[in-house]
């Protein structure tokens, strides 16, 4: 079963390069022999022990000198049509006309200023998003931000795999359905593949800090930078302690086997260890997916490797039309970039405060971004209030507010001292609605109705 050369034939013609096509090969291999991935309670250890970012900011920060050989790269492959958008999710805004592209830009450009230094900005966009951004960055060309040459990393794709018969899968009704993103893991083979990594060494660029583009607590500190400078260490992952919320969501441990740091996702953790995966004070971190590589080391590893870093690969189970649940059964690949965590020796991690994992998955999330919880900063931070402690408010939207244009009717409420917000039904939210402690608005009838202006604190409105 399986013919690679009918893959590598069809990578070969749409110009993917040979970084991408081996990575797909042994990710297509791993599939083949049917490997489970799994990884048993008893084969790790909690990780403990790890540098905190108290520690990490007392011990003083990176000076320009380092600020000019790091390079911010953000994962921007993302288009917000779960969100009801068209376009790259980066494109989404805020605030005042501000979206998360701005932010970027003004983050570099802060830094920029205050070092002296030439940071630079690197952004890994995909077949779907690129012309959209660098559109965009237009506005930015007299800062240097606008030609693809100087800041666009493409994101490789990758064919999908016809469940039946684990050949390329056919589908000539519309041919793009016959390729799909090789998850963010991708990064590895993109910096070999297009000599973006040959060249940021070439340029002297020896540190590189990568995150999704829509977590707007992921900001380059020149704190961290020194101090992942001063460790040596190849490869450093942010993480942050698991909340009741994370006990699904994958965790740091130790292997046994080698001491070496991974990451371990509900997929991989077999059914009778569920109980010690979800205990959060047992397995107390998990990956923001912000993290620190040394480039002149990726490079050493990834010459170790023939050049494919081993990440555990991940199997999706699809249709090859994700809006046709009757098209062709598909396998798509994929690999996530945290976990190259456990292919270097000495890698580490930092557990840092919540506040610089701000993701913005969900209209909820954006509802609180818009509200007074949060300060957005002209240097292009995006942080809670300082009255939170670093808090974020926890807000549950009913499914007519899935779509970014159906949270209008819900305005700016205050937010400012609100554990959680849970509005279900038609509602509309008047100006000057504040929301204290715990508050759920309830509509069962069909048509909206209109919360008055006022406080509302601990309580239940059926409207």
């Amino acid at each position: 079963m399986g013919n690679f050369a009918a893959f590598e034939t069809k990578m070969i013609a749409a110009g993917m390069g040979d970084a991408a096509i081996r990575a797909f090969r042994r990710n297509y291999e791993a599939l083949l022999r049917n490997e489970s991935g799994l990884i048993p309670e008893e084969a790790i250890s909690p990780a403990a022990g790890l540098a905190s970012f108290e520690e990490v900011a007392s011990a003083g920060a990176a000076d320009a000198a380092l600020l000019s050989q790091a390079v911010v790269i953000k994962l921007n492959g993302g288009l917000g049509t779960g969100m009801g958008l068209q376009g790259p999710k980066s494109l989404l805004s805020v605030r005042d006309g501000v979206n998360f592209l701005d932010l970027m830009v003004r983050q570099i450009l802060d830094l920029r200023k205050s070092s002296g230094a030439n940071v630079r900005l690197l952004l890994m966009n995909s077949f779907s998003t690129s012309e959209d951004t660098l559109s965009y960055l237009e506005k930015y060309r007299a800062q240097g931000l606008a030609d693809a040459s100087e800041v666009e990393l493409m994101q490789n794709q990758i064919p999908k795999i016809d469940a039946a018969t684990f050949l390329p899968v056919e589908w000539p009704a519309d041919p793009d359905l016959e390729w799909c993103p090789p998850g963010h893991g991708d990064l590895y083979p993109a910096l070999v593949g297009s000599g973006w990594l040959d060249r940021l060494l070439a340029e002297g660029v020896k540190y590189a800090f990568v995150s999704n583009s829509d977590n707007l607590g992921a900001i380059l500190d020149p704190a961290i930078l020194g101090h992942f400078a001063r460790s040596g260490a190849p490869f450093l992952m942010e993480v942050t302690r698991r909340t009741a919320a994370d006990r699904k969501g994958g965790h740091l441990a130790v292997r046994k086997v080698d001491g070496r740091l991974l990451l371990r996702e509900v997929a991989q953790c077999p059914e009778e260890d569920m109980e010690a995966f979800q205990d959060i004070d047992r397995h107390r971190y998990f990956n923001t997916n912000s993290l620190w590589l040394r480039l002149d080391l990726l490079k050493e590893q990834l010459a170790a490797d023939s050049g494919v870093l081993p990440l555990p690969m991940i199997r999706n189970n699809k249709t090859v039309d994700p809006r046709d649940k009757k098209s062709t059964p598909v396998v798509q690949l994929e690999s996530a970039m945290g976990a190259a965590i456990e292919c270097f020796e000495g890698a580490a991690a930092i557990d840092v405060p919540r506040s610089r994992f701000a993701p913005v998955k969900t209209t909820g999330d954006l509802l609180a971004l818009r509200s007074d919880a949060y300060e957005v900063l002209e240097d292009g931070q995006v942080r809670l209030a300082a009255s939170r402690n670093g808090v974020p408010p926890v807000i549950s939207l009913s499914d007519e507010y899935k779509l970014v244009d159906q949270i209008e009717a819900l305005g700016a409420p205050g937010l400012m001292g609100c554990d959680s917000l849970k509005i279900s039904g038609p509602v509309r939210l008047a100006p000057g609605v504040i929301i204290e402690g715990n508050v759920e608005f309830k509509n069962t009838g069909a048509e909206a109705k209109t919360v008055a202006p006022g406080v509302y604190r601990d309580r239940i409105v059926s409207l």
